[in-house]
């Protein structure tokens, strides 16, 4: 098998829903003798991990946290493509694109207690996605890279309201069940009697249609139409909004969905332990009632709250009504909407980012909500890190965010400055900073 370069290695990609699509993958569903000793062998010291008895005390403690019980803060750090330099890609036995995917989830859930040591509790579980695609919005969405690093520029597919808004159509999703059957006998086959193999799809990250709607139309005229196009906004946000409403439904009526109510991500920051979902009358069947919800709106980050409260809020209501508990937001600052966010039904964990006012977080969460804290990401990228400027980000949050129910989040890392001391250092000093003030 020829060997896998890094711009078309899946193991390196980082996803905000979890695993690259299998059907991207390329595999072969086909492990080799080598590939399957090493899954195993991984598998048994993540299943080792999730079994000592402090995690069984993190899964308490978020459940009491994300139930509004405690104020004990939490911390946790996904470095994201800093992962690449925290795990060599290189290093990895497998050579299967799925494997390496495998053996790379593997690596990180062993890296995450033995070496960064936050507050994310190791389970003793092997997810396995559906074998998928989708049909998109019935535009070609292209993108222009601006850089190697990521960056890009989305080339504009929804060009004129009058003729190309007939072309959009909702995504389907198509399932691959026999590849999702083999998909499923595979993990089996490697990991049972070590790990509980279970399927679990994660559908999305984010419900918040902003996201979508740039990828057809364009940052730029996605802002201006606010103003210049407000009647056709409103047609797409609609439209887009229908569209995950029946993505939903389908989702529903076909029993994909997975409870999201224990160690998984939740929102942009945290994990969905709880005690109130799923519902008392739930049954075993999945609905969206049973789970978290998320919609976040970073995109108009540069437009005022009234903007946000007219052409966004009500398609947001309209998404956050179907799910038990909420979460909103990610880089956007919170406050300068939060009269308008506070009224997403059932409400729970709102990002409290590095551009938000910290110090609003007792007035205006205090112990209704939990406040997704997010220090400032950059100091991690430099190759020496400056311990004192990730130390007074550190303690400010904590200082200026006390008397509310928070939870202190790093995420966003490109890179750690190819020095993965950064993200331990990072927890450790931010462990510091919550010890010297709670």
């Amino acid at each position: 098998m020829a060997l896998i370069t890094q711009a078309e290695d899946p193991a390196t990609m980082q996803t905000a829903a979890g695993y690259p699509e299998v059907k991207s993958m390329n595999t072969a569903f086909k492990f080799s003798s080598r590939e399957t000793e090493e899954l195993r062998h991984l598998a048994a010291h993540v299943a080792e991990i999730a079994a000592w008895p402090e995690m069984g005390k993190k899964k308490k403690l978020w459940t009491a946290h994300n139930d509004l019980k405690t104020t004990d803060p939490l911390v946790f750090i996904d470095p994201e493509n800093g992962w690449n330099e925290i795990i060599d890609a290189k290093e990895l036995i497998s050579q299967d694109p799925l494997a390496r995917v495998w053996e790379m989830a593997l690596r990180k859930q062993i890296f995450w207690a033995e070496g960064m040591k936050d507050d994310k509790v190791i389970e003793p579980y092997f997810n396995v996605p559906y074998s998928y695609s989708d049909n998109g919005w019935g535009l070609e969405l292209k993108k222009r890279s601006t850089s190697k690093d990521g960056s890009y520029i989305v080339i504009q597919a929804l060009k004129d309201y009058d003729t190309d808004f007939e072309k959009l159509h909702y995504p389907d999703i198509i399932i691959d069940e026999e590849q999702s059957r083999i998909l499923m006998d595979l993990a089996h086959g490697i990991f049972d009697n070590i790990l509980t193999v279970r399927r679990k799809n994660t559908w999305w990250w984010t419900l918040g249609m902003c996201w979508d709607f740039v990828n057809i139309r364009g940052l730029e005229d996605f802002m201006v139409d606010m103003v210049a196009e407000p009647e056709n906004f409103h047609r797409v946000m609609n439209f887009l909004c229908e569209g995950k409403l029946k993505m939903l439904d389908f989702l529903e009526k076909n029993n994909l969905l997975a409870l999201n109510t224990e160690g998984t991500y939740v929102g942009s920051g945290g994990f969905g332990y709880t005690e109130q979902l799923p519902r008392t009358e739930f049954t075993g069947q999945v609905t969206t009632m049973d789970m978290w919800g998320f919609v976040d709106s970073q995109e108009t980050v540069s437009v005022g709250p009234e903007r946000y409260e007219e052409f966004i809020l009500p398609y947001h209501k309209r998404i956050a009504e179907r799910f038990g508990l909420n979460c909103y937001g990610c880089c956007e600052g919170y406050n300068t909407r939060w009269q308008y966010v506070k009224q997403l039904p059932r409400l729970r964990r709102v990002s409290v980012s590095p551009w938000a006012d910290w110090s609003t977080v007792p007035e205006f969460l205090g112990k209704d909500y939990i406040a997704s804290v997010k220090p400032a990401p950059f100091p991690l990228a430099q190759p020496v890190m400056d311990e004192d400027v990730v130390r007074r980000d550190a303690r400010r949050a904590v200082e200026q965010t006390k008397d509310g129910i928070c939870e202190f989040i790093m995420k966003d890392n490109h890179t750690l400055g190819n020095n993965p001391r950064n993200a331990t250092r990072w927890v450790e000093i931010m462990r510091e900073e919550i010890d010297r003030v709670y």
